[in-house]
């Protein structure tokens, strides 16, 4: 099989298709939901596009706390087919779906207390690998393990003695969120899904009581394409209700956006070999070991600002660093935070049949909006409905399940086109760097010599790309300077920044520093010192002259210091007029 390689020319290619085709199915929302929607879908045998307003992981599935998990706090909540489910998946993405980018990452739970503590929180962790045991898929990952005080300093010296009583190790898995979702995409385009980002659906499109696709409008160039698809399937998280409006519907799932917050800061801030888990008043804070630093996250408040630009407040950034302070012996303070990134929870806060506007289920919805809880009660189960013939919509869940989610949420579709001859199998569908990943994984020395890179290079692209790992090599074979690293660019090459024009999709200077590599949050300045070296080395391949070189950079620079380096108002109301007097283009046509 061919892999497809999202180049600007396939991209050209497949808006010619979204025109010139008619598909079974058209994915509207290209986060880790709609992209693993087009893989399902396109395994099955349908015919597949799938569009993206903006870059492939944009909003919520580049800003996560990037851990695979089932969610210890979901058992306290008693949720426990919620946990089994995410449990089941984990395993999947361990083993199968994408070894060489989900990989186990080992957590301590310190105890504050020697006895009471210990015996709660154990029985969890306990009852959390149990879980994971009986799905069959967990195989690999170690069984938690009740250390003492002095063992537990042993693996993180870091901690706070006066109130250390002890700890219990377990493990979970981590993932870069935003690769991920470019793998899927690529994925999904080699099964033969038209896939298209910086393409917004403008309007959806009806004959009589049934959708029919929709009108797209290409960002790039303004241009307008009328997209026939017999099933329109809506994945695009906080903007579900905005998104149904189009097709004239109301609120068949009602969404309650919820903004988590993370700090980035340095490795050598916090003395530990293992992630840190504390409880706060209200949910669970994580501190994670993340390359050359670790992630702290995350919040959980409500948010009704401008969806494409939630934005972190001094409060937020004083919330986490309060709660990890509890943990540690040197005190982390403003000046140790790097970066800080926020993003969006689509939790689903009500489900109706609706028909259309002003009808039943949309007062129901009213109704259960009026008696919200906090959105850390909020179910974070998924939500699939029918508002319409030809129109699925698919919200809520968890970064873990969106297998799970997109499965439902095709089977929706399929259902509706009539279709009893095809099911999900994307439970035994490796995404494309999956593919050879042990073999070059046992290959990593000599690939190192042929293509005359350390070690240590190779290892740090094995993570990245796994089996696809040739492709970016013998891009340094062709261009021998492409095999040193990006200036002030965290350690990247500039091969991987090529690669992610030629071959991942990217279209500006964002998606190349904040998702496709992640030195906008790995470096102290957001990738800021970076950027017009990177805006050079890709200008030509995007057709950017001089003056989009400088538009690219300044635009850049306004995101990244608004958005990743600085939280310095105290609410959501005062951060948010400030970012959006001062944003950046988002690169989208209204």
């Amino acid at each position: 099989m061919t892999i497809a390689a999202l180049s600007p020319e396939q991209r050209t290619e497949d808006l010619r298709r979204l025109g010139r085709e008619e598909f079974d199915v058209l994915v509207v929302g290209g986060g880790v939901t709609g992209a693993g929607a087009a893989l399902d879908a396109a395994t099955r045998g349908l015919r597949v596009a799938v569009v993206e307003a903006q870059d492939w992981a944009s909003g919520t599935s580049s800003r996560s706390t990037k851990l695979i998990h089932g969610g210890l706090r979901y058992l306290e909540m008693l949720d426990f087919r919620l946990v089994h489910q995410a449990l089941v998946e984990r395993g999947l993405l361990l083993q199968v779906v994408a070894p060489h980018l989900v990989r186990p990452v080992p957590i301590l739970y310190p105890l504050r207390t020697p006895v009471v503590e210990r015996a709660y929180v154990g029985a969890g962790i306990a009852l959390y690998d149990a879980l994971g045991w009986s799905t069959g898929t967990s195989r690999g990952l170690p069984l938690h393990r009740h250390l003492s005080r002095r063992t537990a300093l042993a693996i993180a010296p870091g901690l706070r003695r006066d109130s250390l009583a002890g700890a219990i190790g377990y493990y979970d898995a981590q993932v870069d969120d935003a690769r991920f979702v470019a793998e899927l995409v690529r994925t999904a385009a080699t099964y033969g899904a038209a896939a298209v980002s910086r393409a917004a659906v403008v309007d959806i499109r009806r004959e009589g009581g049934r959708v029919t696709g929709a009108v797209v409008r290409d960002a790039e160039t303004g241009t307008d394409v009328e997209v026939r698809a017999a099933v329109t399937l809506l994945a695009t998280g906080p903007w579900t209700e905005d998104t149904e409006a189009l097709a004239g519907r109301s609120r068949a799932v009602k969404v309650r956006p919820s903004k988590g917050v993370h700090l980035v800061v340095d490795r050598s801030k916090i003395d530990s070999a293992a992630g840190l888990v504390v409880r706060t008043e209200k949910s669970v804070l994580f501190a994670l070991p993340w390359h050359r630093h670790w992630l702290i996250g995350t919040t959980d408040t409500d948010w009704d600002h401008e969806k494409a630009r939630p934005v972190a407040t001094s409060v937020d950034v004083e919330y986490l660093l309060g709660h990890v302070n509890r943990l540690l012996e040197r005190p982390l303070g403003t000046d140790d935070v790097e970066a800080v990134y926020a993003g969006l929870r689509p939790l689903v806060a009500g489900i109706g049949v609706v028909r259309g506007p002003g009808e039943q289920g949309a007062e129901r919805l009213d109704r259960m909006a009026s008696e919200e809880p906090p959105t850390t009660k909020v179910s974070r189960e998924h939500a699939v409905a029918r508002p319409a013939p030809g129109l699925v919509v698919v919200s809520g869940g968890k970064y873990t399940t969106y297998r799970v989610m997109a499965a439902d949420a095709v089977d929706a579709a399929v259902e509706d086109l009539g279709r009893s001859d095809c099911s999900s199998v994307t439970r035994r569908v490796r995404l494309v760097g999956a593919e050879q990943y042990e073999a070059r994984r046992a290959q990593r020395e000599l690939l190192a010599q042929r293509h005359r890179v350390p070690v240590a290079k190779v290892d740090h692209l094995l993570d990245r790309y796994g089996g696809l790992v040739d492709q970016v090599l013998d891009l340094v074979a062709g261009t021998p300077a492409l095999g040193t690293e990006v200036a002030d660019g965290a350690g990247y090459l500039q091969a991987e920044v090529v690669y992610a024009v030629t071959h991942e999709g990217a279209r500006h200077l964002d998606d190349i520093l904040l998702r496709r590599t992640r030195i906008g949050i790995e470096t102290e300045d957001a990738g800021l010192a970076a950027a017009k070296a990177v805006a050079d080395l890709v200008g030509p391949l995007l057709g950017w002259d001089g003056a989009t070189v400088d538009a690219e950079v300044d635009a850049y620079r306004r995101t990244a210091e608004l958005e990743y380096l600085g939280a310095g108002r105290p609410t959501d109301d005062e951060q948010a007029v400030a970012r959006t007097a001062d944003a950046a283009p988002l690169f989208a046509l209204p």
